[in-house]
C-alpha cells in the first residue's frame, strides 16, 4: 500500500517556465481549451515509470533552466528529457535514474546542455487540483497546476501517497531515452490550405532547412531563415484579412503549420488556441511532436512530407516504444 504521509517541496528559485504537467485535458478543445500537458509526452511518462508512479501523474517541466528545491520529507525523483543534470546538495547525479533524497535536501539542475524540456517526477505525484480531469498547467487560462501559472519563488508543493514499488536506482535504458538531436525531421501532411501556396513555395518549404526562433513557447515553435513563402492571389473572401496567408476563419489542429504573410511557419503545440485565421498549410505528425518540445532556440529541423499511411505507421512505431518503456520499467 501507498505510504499516506505526503511530501512538501519547496521552491527556492521557480527557474525559467517551470510548471506542474501530466498527460494532459482531452475533449475541450471544441470550446477553445487545448490540451496542455507536457511538450515532451514520452519523458514525462519515462520519468514517472521510474518511481513507481502512474503514467499520467502530474510532474514538472523543467525548460531550460532548472529550479532550486527544498525537500521537507524523504522521497524517490527521476529527471528525464534535457541533458539537464541534476545536484542534491551540490552532489551531481545521473539523469534517467530514480535518486533518493532525504529530508532537508536541496535539488537543483546544471545548465541544459542538450535539448529543452526536462521532467522531474516524484513518488506520488505532484497533488494538485484536478481541473477538467487534467493536473496540467493552462497558463492562458490560468487553469491547472498551482493556481494556473508557472512556479514562483515560495510556492510549496505536495505530493500525492508514495509507492513501495518505486526502486531507488532504477535506470532507463540508453536505447529508450528521449531523442535529443539539434537537427531533426519532422513529418507532415499536408492540407488544409496547402493548396493555396503557389507550385514553387510548396516545394521550397520542404527543401529549405528552419531554424527555431527565439519564439517558441508551449503555445507555439516558431522556424525562421527558410524562403518566404508566397500564396496564390485571389480576391479575399469578406471576414478575411486583406494577406494572402488569412482566411476567414478555420479550426487549428495541434501541430498545425501556419505561415503569416508567408514568412516563418509557426507549430502549433499543446497550448495553442483552437482556430483563427490564418491558412494551415500542413500538419506535424503526433509522433514527431514530442521532438519539437526538445528544440532549443537555433536548433534546427527540416519538414518531410508524409501520406496517412506512414503517419499511421510512424504512430504505430511510438506506441511500440511506449510499450519496450513500460516493459523495462513497470515491476
Amino acid at each position: 500500500m501507498p505510504t499516506d504521509t505526503p511530501n512538501v517541496i519547496e521552491v527556492l528559485k521557480p527557474g525559467l517556465a517551470t510548471s506542474v504537467q501530466d498527460t494532459g485535458r482531452q475533449g475541450y478543445y471544441h470550446v477553445g481549451i487545448p490540451p496542455s500537458g507536457s511538450l515532451d509526452q514520452y519523458s514525462s511518462r519515462a520519468a514517472n515509470l521510474l518511481v513507481g508512479n502512474a503514467e499520467d501523474a502530474a510532474v514538472l517541466e523543467l525548460t531550460l533552466l532548472g529550479p532550486d528545491l527544498l525537500f521537507h520529507s524523504d522521497t524517490l525523483v527521476a529527471l528525464t528529457g534535457a541533458q539537464m543534470t541534476p545536484k542534491i546538495d551540490g552532489v551531481a547525479y545521473t539523469g534517467n535514474t530514480a535518486l533518493r533524497i532525504r529530508a532537508g535536501s536541496k535539488l537543483t539542475f546544471d545548465y541544459v546542455k542538450r535539448g529543452a524540456r526536462a521532467y522531474l517526477a516524484v513518488s506520488g505525484g505532484i497533488d494538485v487540483p484536478s481541473v477538467l480531469g487534467s493536473r496540467s498547467t493552462y497558463t492562458l487560462g490560468a487553469i491547472g497546476g498551482l493556481a494556473g501559472r508557472r512556479l514562483q519563488k515560495g510556492d510549496r508543493l505536495t505530493t500525492g501517497a508514495s509507492r513501495p514499488n518505486a526502486g531507488e536506482g532504477a535506470e532507463l535504458p540508453s536505447a529508450l531515452r528521449a531523442k535529443l538531436d539539434t537537427t531533426v525531421e519532422l513529418r507532415v501532411l499536408t492540407g488544409l490550405y496547402h493548396y493555396r501556396l503557389t507550385a514553387e513555395s510548396a516545394q521550397t518549404f520542404f527543401e529549405d532547412e528552419w531554424t527555431v526562433a527565439p519564439e517558441a513557447d508551449r503555445i507555439g515553435y516558431r522556424y525562421k531563415n527558410g524562403r518566404p513563402l508566397h500564396f496564390m492571389e485571389r480576391e479575399q473572401p469578406f471576414g478575411a484579412g486583406a494577406d494572402p496567408s488569412n482566411i476567414v476563419d478555420a479550426c487549428y489542429p495541434i501541430g498545425s503549420i501556419q505561415v503569416p504573410a508567408g514568412l516563418e511557419p509557426i507549430i502549433l503545440h499543446r497550448d495553442a488556441v483552437s482556430g483563427g485565421g490564418y491558412a494551415t498549410i500542413g500538419t506535424v505528425i503526433s509522433a514527431d511532436m514530442d521532438l519539437i518540445g526538445q528544440m532549443q532556440p537555433n536548433y534546427r529541423a527540416r519538414f518531410v512530407s508524409v501520406t496517412m499511411n506512414q503517419a499511421l505507421a510512424a504512430r504505430g512505431e511510438y506506441q511500440h516504444r511506449l510499450a519496450l518503456l513500460r516493459e523495462a520499467l513497470v515491476r
